[in-house]
């Protein structure tokens, strides 16, 4: 790896719920660990809660505004949670295949959750005031247009087929996809009690994303944490900062290894 690097930039996109910033950087220790194996790396700076479609054509733009800056051809995406909704509708609707070498998804819910199936089946007029008063959170915190509402729905088992439907795998661009799970409710204090509700409906989870709902085309697999913690889906973005667990043995230790993984294998493919 000392000799050989990415042809192409590495595109942080990000999920629902936060924003990138410089400060408080979404991806904790990642981006720098990326960057001493020779990466450039840039970020989306979409919305945090805007819609599908919406974030896509933002996210164009800037990796109009990266190849323009570097001169390359392509850029190397990896996003976590929805940010893998906004780069496939990027790719196949928006017609960028030419200009992304490969996708890697992190915990994306390309096929929904039964989860949010129940959810929408509250009063919409709730659900509606709910992601209203998310709206108004987001846009304080710098999203131009949020649209929480629209998102929940695109998060449902029925929108989630229709949308793989419309937006298939572009042969040009490499995909790939991880799930990652919690061991047990108590893995990560935010994402207790969603780990709970999602494991009684559906199994397995990180707090949000249960692998059946992660996999995509070239599935690498069910990352487990060598700990007791297992890794939940604020773990996959380096929220603490730190390792997962002092000591090294079956499972990952430290998220950052895994990104690395993933740059390497993407250099070996020529990417």
């Amino acid at each position: 790896m000392e000799e050989k690097t990415l042809r192409f930039p590495v595109l942080f996109v990000h999920g629902m719920g936060f924003r990138d910033r410089k400060g408080l950087c979404y991806w904790g220790r990642i981006p720098e660990a990326v960057e001493k194996l020779g990466c450039n790396v840039f970020y989306g700076e979409q919305d945090s809660n805007g819609s599908i479609e919406a974030n896509a054509e933002f996210i164009g733009n800037r990796i109009n505004e990266i190849l323009e800056e570097t001169g390359k051809e392509r850029v190397n995406i990896i996003a976590h949670s929805k940010g893998g909704l906004d780069c496939r509708y990027l790719i196949s609707t928006l017609d960028f295949g030419d200009k992304v070498a490969s996708l890697t998804t992190i915990s994306t819910p390309h096929h929904g959750s039964e989860t949010i199936d129940i959810l929408m089946k509250f009063p919409d007029c709730l659900v509606k005031l709910v992601g209203f008063c998310a709206d108004c959170c987001f846009r304080l915190c710098g999203d131009i247009n949020p649209s929480t509402y629209t998102v929940l729905k695109s998060f449902t088992t029925k929108a989630s087929k229709e949308f793989n439907r419309e937006n298939p795998d572009n042969e040009s661009v490499y995909y790939q996809s991880y799930a990652f799970v919690m061991k047990n409710p108590f893995s990560d204090i935010f994402m207790c009690i969603p780990n709970f509700i999602v494991n009684l409906v559906e199994g397995e989870n990180d707090g949000l994303v249960t692998p059946s709902s992660a996999k995509w085309s070239n599935f690498k697999g069910v990352f487990k944490g060598c700990g007791k913690r297992g890794i939940s889906h604020c773990d996959e973005v380096d929220m603490r900062r730190r390792a997962l667990c002092k000591y090294e043995g079956e499972g990952v230790s430290d998220i950052i290894d895994v990104y690395k993984s993933i740059v390497i294998d993407l250099c070996e493919r020529g990417f």
